[in-house]
């Protein structure tokens, strides 16, 4: 069924995604079939790491863990790239999860059975799941595929809850240093009523270019995957915080719609 631009969600809005590529690409054609005026301005760029030697062990002897956990699509992304070299024919037995469903829906995709909590997409919300509770975990080998930097909150808190923690780190962020006069033609020119930042890093970027680009950043509605994050930004001075109900086009457009509309 095709909505007319009047009738669409997301009609008259101007939208800035910030996230990293290839997703803000993905975001951003999203948006515009729900109606909105969007642009796509990464702050943030995703660069796989060189392995080395004990790295590239931990996918050679995948068969020797219980759960996999990507901590996000990109690491999932990578994890199964590096592994595809190792692999011809997926390790049974292998419990593939993510924090949430895009992730998950990675694994699905490559055909393994990817995982996700039923509510809720970060880490706090895949520690709830009964797969990770004490009595599920002790014992059991674990590979966390994430980035460089991250959290340690899963790292930690599966190890204290008794497994045998491994982390495999497969990108680097590293951010994205754009000209004054894209920034200022993205953020002051364009003037989003609407930035999604789905990230702590990717708002602490944001912060840092929109410092002399944008006198009007903090005035926008910003969209933030978690409420870790959403606290951030009202710590950072943001009034209109919205926390997006998933990471899907369909929750980042609900987040949007939610909030309100600057434009004419």
């Amino acid at each position: 069924m095709v909505t007319s631009p009047n009738n669409a969600p997301l009609a008259g809005r101007r939208i800035l995604v910030s996230r990293p590529e290839p997703r803000a690409e993905e975001t951003r054609r999203a948006l515009e079939q729900a109606g909105a005026r969007s642009r796509a301005l990464p702050l943030i760029a995703i660069q796989p790491r060189t392995l080395d030697g004990r790295e590239r062990s931990l996918i050679q002897e995948l068969d020797n863990f219980r759960k996999i956990i990507a901590v996000s699509p990109n690491a999932a992304r990578l994890l199964l790239e590096q592994a595809d070299d190792w692999w011809p024919q997926w390790p049974v037995g292998l419990e593939w999860w993510g924090p949430g469903d895009g992730t998950a829906r990675v694994f699905r995709d490559a055909g393994l059975p990817g995982q996700a909590p039923p509510s809720g997409h970060d880490s706090e919300a895949l520690l709830s799941c009964p797969a990770f509770q004490p009595e599920a975990v002790a014992g059991e080998k674990v590979l966390i595929a994430r980035g460089d930097r991250g959290r340690e909150l899963l790292r930690n808190t599966l190890a204290d809850r008794g497994a045998r923690v491994e982390v495999l780190p497969l990108y680097e962020r590293t951010p994205i240093d754009w000209p004054e006069a894209t920034l200022r033609e993205n953020l002051t020119t364009f003037d989003p009523d609407t930035v999604l930042a789905l990230s702590g890093e990717t708002l602490k970027r944001l912060l840092e270019v929109g410092q002399n680009a944008d006198s009007k950043l903090r005035e926008r509605c910003l969209v933030v995957p978690v409420e870790r994050v959403a606290q951030q930004a009202r710590d950072a001075g943001f009034r209109d915080v919205r926390v997006a109900p998933a990471m899907s086009p369909d929750g980042l457009i609900d987040a949007c719609r939610a909030s309100p509309s600057n434009a004419e």
